[in-house]
């Protein structure tokens, strides 16, 4: 087989499972800029609001703990199917939930649903490359990815100026029966079946016992997750901040939500390219500190009054950070025994949406009123991103983590 043949064969899944990874944007950020009509329609306030956004991210993290394991136990294609069409049944339920508390557990399930695309994806490509080959086919995902964020809150804005939030739950749901023909179409069956894992409960929870004990797939899994919940801050606190504060409108924010998106494009790609020249330990460091760097910049400009010219280069940087971060820390997580892959990606996404879902909240206490909550909770969890990466992803030379530190 020639290496054309080969990178064909490998390539068309691998964007594939990047638009199926984009269930975690699509789900958090197309409804976006409807938050306040949303909460103004529902008669709740913005902190209620934003419980649907935590809803969605518990779900998405759940939802990884079943579908990785199970995805190594029977396979990556029916998982994935499965969950792909409960998703878009669900996004329809979100479309005519009549208040908040419907609509609050359908975001659980949807986000549940929706987990089997981000977690399999992952396990899929670990099942097709290995070392740097991997490093680079995670930041082709998370730049096929990273185009959902830039696409979705400007769909959602412009939806938003023909119909309501219900109508993008409507996008939704028809997403979901697109990206369930892509899969059926281009996602093959990836994991053989000597190589499943068998079992059943007890086999999984050694698994995952034998991950978490593992310290530097722990400091690896951390600083991602801690990471991904900068950006989730940002996600829940952004509309409130730019809307309301700064009064910037809908499409405007949406606009400015697709810029600091571009980022993480453009730096997966950066990724991509240096692949191979420049150690994932060094990338991943690289990523992490950029996003500390926005975030000091970010609770400076609240706290010294720095306006939308201060606030938005730095929400750029924290976003865009995660373009360095997410497939370095993956390829890194997930360089241990492929059998397992699924329960790994697992744990990760379990830190990067557990985190996500707890610490959103406290980023949007301030409410319409003030900044300063969410500078300060963003700012925390890069100090501790930091942290988890110098103090646990340390090399230790004992099999995996030797491997994972090249």
């Amino acid at each position: 087989m020639t290496s054309i043949t080969r990178r064909s064969r490998t390539r068309a899944p691998i964007v594939a499972l990047g638009a199926l990874t984009a269930f975690g944007p699509l789900s958090l950020d197309m409804y976006l800029p409807g938050l306040p009509e949303l909460s103004r329609d529902l008669g709740t306030s913005a902190p209620m609001t934003q419980l649907t956004l935590t809803a969605c991210m518990i779900g998405l993290a759940a939802g990884q703990l079943l579908a990785g394991p199970l995805s190594d136990a029977r396979g990556r294609r029916r998982p994935l199917l499965a969950g792909l069409a409960l998703y878009a049944l669900v996004s329809a339920l979100c479309a005519v939930a009549p208040s908040i508390w419907t609509l609050i557990p359908l975001r659980l399930v949807q986000g549940a649903a929706g987990a089997a695309g981000i977690v399999i994806a992952r396990a899929v490509v670990r099942d097709l490359h290995e070392g740097e080959a991997a490093a680079r086919a995670f930041a082709l995902l998370t730049l096929v990815n990273g185009l959902s964020p830039i696409v979705a809150p400007i769909a959602g804005g412009q939806l938003l100026g023909v119909t309501d939030w219900r109508g993008v739950f409507w996008a939704l749901a028809a997403v979901g029966v697109v990206l369930f023909l892509v899969g059926w179409r281009w996602v093959p069956e990836t994991l053989p079946a000597q190589a499943r894992h068998r079992g059943g409960f007890g086999a999984t929870i050694g698994v995952f016992g034998r991950l978490l004990r593992d310290r530097v797939f722990v400091g690896y899994t951390l600083a991602q997750g801690l990471g991904a919940a900068m950006m989730f801050c940002y996600i829940a606190g952004s509309p409130f901040v730019l809307q309301d504060i700064h009064g910037l409108s809908a499409q405007a924010f949406s606009v400015a939500f697709a810029v600091n998106a571009l980022g993480i494009v453009l730096l997966a790609q950066l990724s991509g390219r240096l692949a191979g020249a420049v150690a994932p330990r060094r990338l991943l460091a690289a990523g992490l500190w950029l996003g500390v760097a926005g975030a000091a910049g970010l609770l400076a400009a609240v706290v010294l009054g720095g306006g939308l010219v201060a606030i938005l280069p730095s929400f750029f940087a924290i976003v865009s950070s995660y373009g360095l971060v997410a497939p370095n820390a993956t390829a890194l997580a997930l360089a241990g025994d492929p059998s397992t892959a699924g329960s790994a990606a697992a744990l990760l996404g379990l830190s990067q949406f557990a985190l996500g879902g707890a610490f959103a909240p406290l980023a949007g206490i301030g409410g319409a009123e003030t900044a300063l909550p969410l500078a300060l909770v963003i700012a925390g969890l890069g100090a501790a991103s930091v942290a988890a990466f110098a103090l646990l992803a340390r090399p230790d030379g004992r099999g995996g983590s030797l491997s994972r530190s090249r």
